[in-house]
């Protein structure tokens, strides 16, 4: 079945070049190509991509190119924040790539951004969206100091396509990281894609696994293949099964479920924040 991806217009280029035109600074928005891009940034939201734009790893379902990982920008968490000044925004999405070559997977890194943004714009909320810093509780640690709004961080898919799709991730250990985080007191929100070969009984299962770790927000999407050269997609969901997997995960017991084709972890995160 052919894809069906949202269309940019010329207007939301012009809205593109605008967000993009701050040197030194990335957006997960293009470098993942997601299909979100022209409605979030209407709405004059966008999450930051720090740490570099390539990745130690090498999902096979995402458009982060894996390279030899640049030289951190000491001075990214202070651009960051200006530019979240500039554009006015009350709420921003901080993300990165995976750098397993840092001995903290970059969680100092974080952690820098989140307070330089709290001192310049003290009444912004933040969340962030982390790796899973090969289950390093210090590193958990260091981010959940500098106090988050909302913890992130993605389970991506079901435990038995993580050897195809996630190289290099662990199931258990990315349950561990959102345990950590809800232990420790914060709103803690994961994302899932359908369409990448699971089984309706492997997403349930899944969903269990989620509640399991107290989680207060749940995001499910529809996999979309950035090129011809990524996995492919196996399965489109109809309208009806998202709702399904909702109905599912609200019974299960976690709070806030949003599911649905161009539904992403970031996807709105302002108006799905969790309460």
């Amino acid at each position: 079945m052919k894809q069906k991806k949202k269309k940019i217009t010329v207007s939301d280029i012009t809205l593109l070049k605008k967000y993009f035109g701050f040197k030194g600074i990335n957006t997960i928005c293009q470098s993942a190509k997601c299909p979100n891009i022209g409605e979030c940034f209407k709405k004059r939201t966008a999450t930051f991509l720090i740490l570099g734009e390539y990745c130690t790893r090498e999902c096979d379902f995402c458009a982060v190119e894996k390279h030899n990982p640049e030289l951190v920008d000491i001075n990214e968490p202070a651009k960051i924040a200006k530019a979240i000044k500039r554009l006015g925004l009350s709420y921003s999405v901080i993300t990165s790539v995976t750098r397993d070559d840092l001995s903290d997977g970059g969680a100092e890194h974080f952690a820098k951004t989140i307070n330089e943004i709290k001192t310049l714009i003290p009444e912004s909320k933040v969340e962030v969206l982390v790796p899973d810093f090969l289950g390093n509780t210090k590193s958990i640690d260091i981010v959940l100091n500098a106090k988050p709004d909302v913890f992130s961080h993605n389970l991506e898919t079901v435990p038995a396509l993580y050897g195809k799709v996630r190289k290099g991730a662990n199931y258990k250990r990315s349950l561990k990281v959102l345990r950590h985080a809800k232990a420790a007191g914060f709103k803690v929100k994961t994302g899932i894609m359908l369409g990448l070969g699971e089984t309706e009984t492997q997403v349930f299962e899944t969903i269990e696994d989620i509640k399991s770790t107290n989680i207060d927000t749940l995001t499910i999407g529809q996999y979309l293949a950035p090129t011809k050269e990524h996995y492919p997609v196996i399965r489109e969901y109809s309208p009806a099964e998202f709702k399904t997997m909702e109905i599912f995960a609200v019974s299960s017991g976690i709070k806030q479920v949003a599911s649905g084709r161009y539904v992403r972890s970031s996807y709105l995160a302002e108006e799905n924040f969790c309460i």
